[in-house]
């Protein structure tokens, strides 16, 4: 399911629901445990799990760009800066799982939002995938396809492909 994508006070909040069949403390393990975390986004490194804390991301050229947690409440809520950006993720628990909320805070609509918004998407669809034990497989061309996607939605809200 695409994400939702609302005018908001300051820009845009871009919306994912997942409705997982994992507990809310199989998928926090998933977002803060950095063994875990690297198994579906091997370039983020949660330093310090604490509010004001620093998760790191690996630009692959040697550098790192710290992202501070923002908004942290055990086993419910994570939420960090990126960019000029905000990423938050929730996690409800429901009587077969949990429903995992995922909100982009986009300080503008740029080029590069639909790659964003697409890389998160298949994020999302890896963190299930990899609770439920299945092989997540090549994730470059469902990326290709989602980008499209989110081409095509955010366009007419002002944003240009790079």
């Amino acid at each position: 399911m695409l994400a939702s994508i609302q005018q908001a006070d300051g820009g845009y909040t871009a919306r994912f629901e997942r409705h997982l069949k994992h507990s809310v403390d199989q998928v926090w393990s998933v977002l803060t445990e950095n063994d875990r975390l690297a198994e579906w986004f091997p370039q983020l490194r949660i330093d310090e799990l604490c509010e004001g804390g620093l998760i790191k991301f690996d630009m692959q050229d040697g550098t790192f760009k710290e992202l501070t947690i923002t908004d942290l409440a055990m086993h419910s809520i994570l939420g960090y800066t990126w960019g000029e950006d905000r990423v938050r993720f929730e996690l409800y628990p429901e009587p077969e799982g949990c429903l995992l909320v995922l909100v982009e805070q986009l300080h503008k609509i740029t080029g590069h939002t639909s790659k964003d918004l697409a890389g998160w998407h298949v994020c999302l669809d890896v963190i299930d995938a990899l609770l439920s034990g299945r092989a997540t497989g090549f994730r470059k061309e469902e990326w290709k396809t989602w980008h499209e996607q989110y081409v095509r939605i955010l366009t007419p809200l002002g944003s240009a492909d790079e």
